[in-house]
C-alpha cells in the first residue's frame, strides 16, 4: 500500500460533499492534508475536526494557487472543485461560461502544471480528478458543465501519456448522482433539490467516493486505476431519444 509513499495531499472544494469526505478519509490515513476551497468557516471546523491545513481559495485565482503550490510539494493531487449552471448552450449567460471553465477546468490545468513536474522528478506521485459521468455521455442541460467535465476527462487520459516512464499514477473517478448539496447549489433551492433529486433515492454517499479515492490510492504503486464510474445502481447513464417530425417545435 503506497500510503506510507505519500506524504502530502491538496484537495480543491474541501469545505464540503466530497471533499470534505476526501479531506477527512486521507488524514485519517497520515497524510498531511491541504484543504482548498472558498468558505472560511466551514474550512476551520473541517481542520479543527481533521487536522488538515486550510486554505481560503478561489481555484479560479490562479496566483493564489501558483503561492501554495510553490511553498509545498505535493504527492497527492485531488482535483474536486466543480461547479454547474443549469441549461444549454442555447440559453447560457456569459458569466455559465466562465465560471464553469475557470473552476472545471483552468484550475485543474494550471494545478496539474503546478505540480506534475515535481511529482515527476520525484518519481513519485498520484492525481485524481473528480469529473461526472457528464464527462462521458449526453443528456439534457448543462452543457457547459458537460464540456468542462469531458475537458478533464481527456486531460486524465493525456496524463497519462505525459508522466509516461515515472511513477506518477493518474485516475479519474466519475460519479453519478451521489447524495451531496450539489443539486441544490445548482437550483439555489436546496430543499426543493433535495426532495426532487435525493430524497426516496438509494445514492452513493460522499464517504462512498472518499473511499474510492483511497481505494485507487491503496493499490500498489506498480497498479494505476484509470477510470471508475460510480452510479447508483438504480441509475443508468445515457439514453436515445428520436423525434418525429410532427413534434418539432
Amino acid at each position: 500500500m503506497p500510503f506510507s509513499d505519500y506524504k502530502v495531499a491538496l484537495v480543491t472544494g474541501a469545505s464540503a460533499g466530497m471533499g470534505e469526505a476526501i479531506v477527512e478519509r486521507l488524514c485519517s490515513e497520515g497524510l498531511t492534508v491541504h484543504a482548498v476551497a472558498r468558505r472560511e468557516s466551514e474550512l476551520k471546523t473541517l481542520a479543527a475536526r481533521t487536522g488538515c491545513i486550510p486554505h481560503v481559495i478561489d481555484v479560479s485565482d490562479v496566483e493564489a494557487l501558483t503561492r501554495l503550490c510553490s511553498e509545498i510539494e505535493v504527492d497527492v493531487l485531488v482535483n474536486n472543485a466543480g461547479i454547474s449552471h443549469p441549461g444549454s448552450i442555447a440559453t447560457a449567460k456569459e458569466e455559465y461560461v466562465d465560471t464553469q471553465v475557470d473552476v472545471n477546468l483552468r484550475a485543474v490545468l494550471h494545478l496539474c502544471r503546478l505540480t506534475v513536474p515535481g511529482m515527476m522528478a520525484r518519481d513519485r506521485g498520484h492525481i485524481i480528478n473528480i469529473t461526472s459521468i457528464a464527462a462521458i455521455y449526453n443528456f439534457g442541460g448543462n452543457s457547459i458543465y458537460h464540456a468542462t467535465k469531458a475537458g478533464v476527462h481527456a486531460l486524465s487520459r493525456q496524463l497519462r501519456v505525459d508522466c509516461y516512464g515515472k511513477r506518477v499514477r493518474v485516475t479519474e473517478i466519475c460519479p453519478g448522482r451521489v447524495a451531496t448539496d450539489i443539486f441544490g447549489n445548482v437550483s439555489g433551492d436546496k430543499e426543493g433539490a433535495k426532495k426532487q433529486f435525493i430524497d426516496g433515492f438509494e445514492l452513493p454517499t460522499a464517504k462512498d467516493i472518499a473511499d474510492t479515492v483511497a481505494f485507487a490510492l491503496a493499490m500498489p504503486v506498480a497498479v494505476n486505476i484509470g477510470n471508475i464510474e460510480i452510479t447508483p445502481t438504480l441509475q443508468v447513464p445515457g439514453g436515445l431519444s428520436t423525434m418525429r417530425p410532427d413534434d418539432v417545435r
